[in-house]
């Protein structure tokens, strides 16, 4: 498991990179998760957009209580900002969403960022 989902990760982290080189910063986030998308699935891996989760807690059950923007091979949760910089809440905000998911790994990839080396993290749940 911890070989594919660095190997997704890889992928991921490259059309990332390629995207943020060809177009640059300054677009709204939903644009930015629809390049990659297509991207990704051009790559041959399923990708899923904007997944409805839901949530489980003190026996309540709440549908939709987020969306995951990109969900790449059942595996590997990408989170998808432009903005000029992280704020300590992205990293928070897809941490729990990793826990509630129960996923090793993801991405926060800020697209808004002047380069696409400082707008990525790897955010890990347990993962080894």
């Amino acid at each position: 498991m911890a070989g594919k989902i660095e190997a997704l990760a890889n992928v991921a982290v490259d059309c990332g990179f390629h995207i943020h080189k060809d177009i640059g910063p300054g677009l709204l986030e939903s644009a930015y998760e629809m390049l990659l998308f297509e991207s990704l699935a051009k790559r041959g891996l399923l990708v899923e957009r904007q997944v409805p989760v839901s949530l489980k807690a003190n026996g309540i059950v709440i549908d939709n209580a987020f969306r995951a923007d990109l969900f790449v091979e059942r595996t590997l949760l990408i989170e998808v900002k432009s903005t000029e910089a992280h704020a300590s809440v992205h990293a928070k905000q897809l941490l729990t969403y990793l826990r509630l998911m129960d996923l090793p790994l993801g991405l926060l990839m800020n697209f808004g960022a002047g380069t696409f080396k400082e707008g990525v993290r790897r955010i890990v749940n347990n993962h080894v």
